[in-house]
């Protein structure tokens, strides 16, 4: 096999392929022989047929066979021979394909870029400074309170806050709509999940109190039926309730797994879940400012085949969280800039990885999962879960390399500590 390189671009080669043909026949002969053997030919026995009757029959279909598996043989026979590693498939060109002659064919194709690692040292990298306190503690137990609350109907007016069960008919130019009336509709003052012009009616109003407001919807509504117009809605009020907070007791407390139900243990494991919380959330903006900063200083040449590679996996995300909706027709350009800043990060992680000899840490990555397998009720299932699927284990190993990638960046950057209250984190 004869095999010539040419670079037509920074990442693009030319492949130049020249199979001689006795290979070919070689091959074409030893396939029609165990033919042979087991064709049935009007006129013949069994194993009796003439290999020139046989090859009459079926030498064009074992040529075309031989051909198509040396594509694929002398293309990856020869990249090795070459010392190159192409970035998804080839394109292929013949230049003579016919029983008896070499076999000639170009093969046009990406290679992985190969680039320097860039300078980090002067890369900033900002690292959030956070304390949980005890006013951050007694914040956390009234979410919690909250998200146990209970409702108590009252007389007085409504203010934000509050819970209302009312009555609505909507119409526009005298005629409903659809989506415009409902009974014992609820509607949480200050959740912002009305229109602004409707929950904007309701404060003041009582039990047994009814007005008519208009209703402005935007003009970027979903409804083309309904958007920029404005309706006109007939109100009433039949319940409103102020919102009812459960007493911090023993059995409130035993609700979370703190068996002794005392309020000083509460507070304490309310807090261990928080600075557990605040740790991963540090790790985790570190990580994205690490990541954004070694994007950013690093130029490299992004081989198409592996960028359409990703955009289909990003459709398939996508798809996965449409609830059967149809997003084939979705253009490509909707996930490319995604997919081009995940095959860069890709590249250049893998680049300090190999340049760098780092290795995968075992102890690390068994640390890792017993970490994630203590927040479950059976940690032993999970792990045996984890071990028996190699794409599961796969996941826990990649964000393991991850984190000595930062590390490995951490050493070297430039780390500016920045303080903030636990809220601004979290909520971020």
């Amino acid at each position: 096999m004869q095999v010539s390189v040419e670079a037509t671009g920074n990442i693009e080669r030319k492949l130049s392929v020249v199979v001689p043909a006795e290979e070919i026949n070689k091959e074409v002969d030893v396939r029609l022989k165990k033919m042979r053997n087991r064709v049935r030919i009007d006129g013949f026995r069994p194993g009796k047929v003439p290999l020139s009757v046989v090859s009459q029959q079926y030498g064009d279909a074992v040529f075309q066979e031989v051909v198509g598996e040396l594509f694929k043989s002398t293309f990856n026979e020869a990249l090795k021979k070459e010392g190159l590693r192409a970035a998804g498939l080839p394109k292929i060109e013949t230049k003579t394909l016919e029983p008896g002659k070499d076999l000639e064919y170009t093969a046009t194709f990406e290679i992985y870029p190969d680039f320097e690692i860039a300078d980090v040292s002067e890369m900033e990298v900002k690292k959030p400074v956070v304390k949980v306190t005890a006013a951050d503690v007694d914040k956390m137990i009234e979410t919690l309170q909250k998200q146990q609350q209970n409702w108590k109907e009252v007389e007085r007016e409504a203010q934000e806050g509050d819970l209302l069960s009312i009555d609505f008919k909507g119409t526009i130019d005298g005629k409903e709509f659809e989506g415009g009336s409902a009974e014992d509709y609820a509607v949480e003052l200050g959740a912002g999940r009305m229109l602004e012009d409707f929950e904007n009616a309701l404060p003041g109003m009582k039990a047994g109190d009814e007005k008519d407001i208009d209703v402005s919807f935007p003009e970027d509504y979903p409804s083309e039926e309904l958007k920029g117009k404005t309706a006109q809605f007939h109100l009433k009020v039949n319940k409103v309730s102020e919102p009812e907070l459960p007493e911090i007791n023993t059995e409130f407390i035993k609700k979370f797994g703190i068996e002794d139900g005392t309020k000083k243990s509460f507070k304490e494991e309310v807090k261990a879940n928080m600075e557990r919380e605040l740790e991963q959330r540090v790790k985790s903006r570190v990580k994205q400012t690490v990541m954004e900063g070694l994007h950013d200083i690093h130029e490299v040449d992004l081989p198409e085949a592996l960028i359409e590679d990703e955009i289909k996996q990003l459709r398939n995300e996508v798809a996965e969280n449409a609830q059967g909706e149809d997003l084939s027709k979705l253009p490509d350009d909707l996930f490319k800039e995604q997919a081009r800043r995940r095959v860069k990060l890709g590249l250049i992680v893998g680049n300090i990885i190999n340049k760098n000899k780092l290795e995968k840490d075992q102890q690390r990555v068994d640390d890792m999962l017993e970490s994630l397998a203590a927040s479950y009720e059976d940690p032993k299932a999970l792990i045996e879960y984890y071990r028996s699927n190699q794409e599961a284990m796969q996941t826990i190993e990649a964000a393991v390399m991850e984190e000595m990638i930062v590390e490995w960046t951490l050493e070297k950057a430039k780390v500016v500590e920045e303080k903030m209250k636990f809220s601004e984190l979290v909520g971020a």
